[in-house]
């Protein structure tokens, strides 16, 4: 019978106020990274946006202050009511700032369309937030409450018994207890502000950078249009018909209003962006389903039409969208999310709304413009004789793979199984640590090839250097696709490769170069989704029988809060290792081989993040070293934490 005894009511615990959100923050904003630093900010954003999108705003002031871990946001919206609340006895501001679930949004009748509408947004930026300041100016005065930690430490005053406007201003410093850096990202934010004048045509957001003691303003009349010619200008791809197809709908049959944008490129793969209510959904959802099936129902209706499929032609829908370039902006007024963290639409209504919407419009285009829908008949048309000519590439390469393994080098474990979807090469750090991977992995499906210390900077070396190389030859013939102009994706022995190094600055330092080395001279494996990081335990925890691994300081450091939080008083033991070859092939399994429990980080290079990755290879790793001394002087206060 099952010991009751040690689990009773005094283990439930009931988290009051804001209090949830300090203990889990990554269910609020998907983790305590840079990118839910960042999403602090883009709440706030989204709130002042709301304002303009409704009609009630006109500008958004942005402000980075000097310390870089500061941000006040202001608009010159209808202010946040501070009247008080008739429930909860005290101002209405304070009650949005300090309370999960309280918002103006849910019953439509003051916002029509809003990014924000499960009321957290800004109580939860006011929890983890070592302090918040708003400002509001309303009937003719200007209120001010001070919050730390979510918590109020002033009550609600008038600063200012007579001004003129209204609107709202936020102050917010993220708690650096939660955060891994409170370092903010100016061209990031930046790059998103401008995004967000592009979605919401006419709005002015004027960003204030103290740090650089820059400023910049954003207004783009041309809306979505607009910014597919600047997607398409900064992918350097050249689109295949000169106009663009934008389509608005004002009335989404009574749920909303829907702009789209897209255009037919040589681009290698598809470009979609989307958003709701100005917020991008990362993960798309509804409305890009509705994208996708409207694409492939029109333009395989078009071709059937005009007899311009080949015969015995296979066509399929990833055919169809092959170089599309495409942005859709919803504003709907009730949007389902996956998530506080809005990276996915749910609606099961849109998928038709969007489908419909653009198979009527897109028709009859295309029908108006021959030449248009001829073009980019070619152009579906080329993409599937390609992707016919690839999958024959293939088959023959599977029928020579055994030719092929003579010709492998003699440090290679290889893998039993010749089927490259199913392979996975592990490229590891050393002989002994390469003992041990062989050791635990999985003969079948697992390969692993050992290096001999760090290799080359490919980023400095030209072709023949990186060639001779012994350990990047290596990699190249295990891999068996070629390098440069002989390279050939479709002869690529593995479909992951996994970077497994140490958990320390040797490790990082060594995974960096053959990632400088896939960017310089194998992009097509980064840019198909082929390179993983391994994200193997720097620490092994023992709480009584529990035990806990631990991928760094900061996580060793949170497991061990949690573990003392259970008030338990645990005999908690720490083993840090040295490196891989010190873990037991059994534990190397457990940890970060197995398929089932092991991390692995995907690595890969978002689109309008590509000239910022060229800029910081340039700088961190090419021949001019003065940017390198300037990044080290620059972050020499963080030298404490280096692993030496």
């Amino acid at each position: 019978m099952a010991d009751t005894t040690t689990y009773t009511g005094k283990d439930i615990q009931v988290l009051e106020g804001l209090e949830p959100v300090r203990k889990r923050p990554g269910m609020y904003i998907g983790g305590t990274g840079k990118p839910g630093l960042h999403h602090l900010l883009w709440e706030i954003v989204d709130n002042a946006v709301d304002e303009a999108t409704n009609g009630y705003a006109s500008q958004i002031d942005v402000r980075l202050h000097a310390d870089g871990q500061s941000i006040t946001v202001t608009d010159d919206g209808r202010g946040i009511p501070v009247d008080m609340h008739p429930d909860k006895g005290i101002p209405a501001l304070q009650v949005i700032l300090t309370t999960l679930h309280a918002g103006g949004k849910f019953d439509g009748s003051n916002y029509i369309t809003s990014g924000g509408l499960h009321g957290v947004g800004a109580s939860v930026v006011n929890a983890l937030s070592e302090e918040m300041i708003a400002t509001v100016k309303r009937d003719q005065k200007e209120y001010e409450q001070r919050f730390q930690r979510g918590t109020p430490v002033t009550d609600l005053q008038i600063t200012k018994e007579s001004t003129r406007g209204t609107g709202t201003t936020i102050f917010f410093r993220p708690d650096s207890e939660i955060f891994e850096t409170v370092d903010f990202d100016a061209l990031q934010i930046r790059e998103t502000l401008e995004v967000k004048t592009y979605l919401n045509r006419g709005l002015k957001i004027v960003f204030h950078d103290d740090q650089e003691g820059e400023s910049y303003e954003f207004i783009h009349e041309g809306g979505v249009a607009e910014y597919l010619e600047h997607i398409v200008e900064s992918l350097q791809v050249h689109p295949i018909h000169e106009d663009i197809f934008t389509l608005e709908d004002d009335d989404l049959e009574g749920e909303g209003r829907l702009e789209i944008s897209l255009q037919w490129t040589d681009a290698p793969k598809e470009q979609i962006r989307t958003f709701v209510n100005g917020i991008p959904t990362q993960d798309g959802g509804t409305h890009e389903q509705g994208l996708r099936s409207a694409i492939r129902s029109v333009t395989r209706s078009y071709m059937d039409t005009h007899d311009l499929v080949p015969h015995r032609l296979d066509v399929t829908a990833d055919d169809t969208r092959e170089g599309l370039v495409a942005i859709v902006n919803l504003f709907h007024v009730d949007p389902q999310f996956q998530g506080q963290t809005k990276d996915k639409l749910n609606n099961p209504s849109v998928r038709s709304l969007v489908s419909g919407a653009l198979r009527r419009e897109l028709e009859q285009y295309l029908n108006a413009h021959p030449s248009t829908g001829e073009a980019i008949a070619t152009r579906i048309i080329q993409a599937a004789k390609a992707r016919r000519a690839s999958r024959s590439a293939a088959s023959r390469a599977r029928g020579t793979s055994k030719k092929r393994r003579l010709n492998l080098p003699g440090k290679l474990a290889d893998c039993s199984s010749s089927t490259p979807q199913e392979s996975e090469l592990f490229i590891v750090e050393g002989d002994s640590a390469g003992g041990s991977a062989k050791q635990g992995r999985d003969r079948a499906t697992q390969a692993v090839l050992p290096l001999r210390g760090k290799v080359l900077n490919a980023h400095q070396a030209n072709a023949k250097r990186v060639s001779n190389n012994k350990e990047l030859s290596n990699i190249v013939q295990a891999l068996g696709c070629g390098l440069g102009d002989g390279f050939d994706l479709s002869a690529l022995r593995y479909h992951k490769i996994i970077l497994l190094m140490d958990a320390d600055s040797d490790g990082h330092h060594i995974a960096t170069l053959l990632l400088t080395f896939f960017y310089n001279y194998m992009p097509a494996l980064i840019n198909g989704g082929y390179v993983y990081i391994a994200q193997p335990p720097l620490y092994r925890i023992d709480a009584g029988s529990d035990t806990y691994w631990a991928l760094d300081d900061p996580d060793k450091e949170r497991i061990i809060n949690d573990v003392q939080e259970d008030g338990r008083n645990l005999k908690v033991d720490i083993q840090r290792f040295k490196g891989l070859g010190e873990m037991m092939p059994k534990t190397l399994k457990k940890t970060t081989l197995d398929p089932t429990k092991r991390r692995l980080l995907q690595v890969s290079i978002p689109d309008d993040k590509r000239h910022v990755t060229q800029k910081t290879m340039d700088d961190l790793m090419g021949r001019d070293t003065s940017a390198r001394f300037e990044f080290i002087m620059k972050h020499a206060a963080d030298a404490d934490d280096l692993d030496v």
